[in-house]
């Protein structure tokens, strides 16, 4: 049986161009986020640790402010619309897996009718400061503490059935592109790591280059 496509897409710095939560930090968190942020890419801390903490830095009073940045700044990367139109053409399933967080990434994705394929963490404004919440911690297969686990979203697919497609940049897709048949990744840090653990990869700039490379595959060729 031919296995069915299935695209596991990021959104920060993979659907936009920048990374929302950088672009937050930056605007409206003190300096200390910046120490962090390095913990985090040099895994001294894990990513569910080091999200958390990084927001835990801006007051809750600040959500309404935040949201309304996010809205002027985001830039969606180019081909992102045609890309969607291809693969529901091509009767490729798509679900948008982020490290983020839902109060930013849902007005942002709510024109292209995604929500109801969206993971990601979720937020708590009743305290005085931002607190995340994680709905889709690691499963028993991993024990990176990702906060939102892509890696066990991706394993809920058994590789019989599915042919599994990583879109992403950065440490936050490392462990999905190690469950993935085919990563497409638009930043040397997760092509640098494609490359050391051999994983089947290609580099991509618009999401125009995405649809071109799925065109050839063979896994996928002629599904309509």
């Amino acid at each position: 049986m031919k296995r069915k496509p299935i695209v596991f897409c990021d959104f920060d710095g993979t659907i936009t161009v920048k990374d929302n939560i950088i672009t937050i930090m930056k605007e409206f968190a003190p300096p200390e986020w910046k120490a962090i942020k390095d913990d985090i890419f040099e895994e001294r801390i894990s990513l569910r640790e080091g999200v958390g903490r990084m927001f835990s830095l801006i007051p809750s009073a600040k959500k309404i402010e935040i949201v309304n940045y996010v809205l002027e700044q985001a830039e969606m990367r180019k081909g992102f619309t045609e890309f969607l139109a291809f693969a529901r053409n091509r009767g490729i399933r798509i679900r948008v897996v982020s490290g983020g967080i839902d109060f930013f990434i849902e007005p942002l994705l709510e024109p292209y009718k995604l929500l109801d394929q969206l993971f990601c963490n979720g937020s708590d404004f009743s305290g005085d400061t931002i607190r995340i919440t994680w709905p889709h911690a690691c499963d028993e297969g991993c024990d990176k503490d990702c906060g939102c686990c892509k890696a066990s979203i991706l394993r809920q697919f058994p590789d019989d059935e599915y042919y599994k497609i990583v879109i992403g940049d950065s440490i936050s897709n490392l462990e999905a592109a190690k469950e993935a048949h085919q990563v497409f990744a638009c930043d040397d840090f997760l092509l640098e790591k494609c490359r050391e653990f051999g994983l089947n990869h290609t580099s991509f700039t618009t999401f125009y280059d995405v649809i071109s490379q799925i065109e050839q595959q063979r896994e996928i060729a002629g599904r309509r």
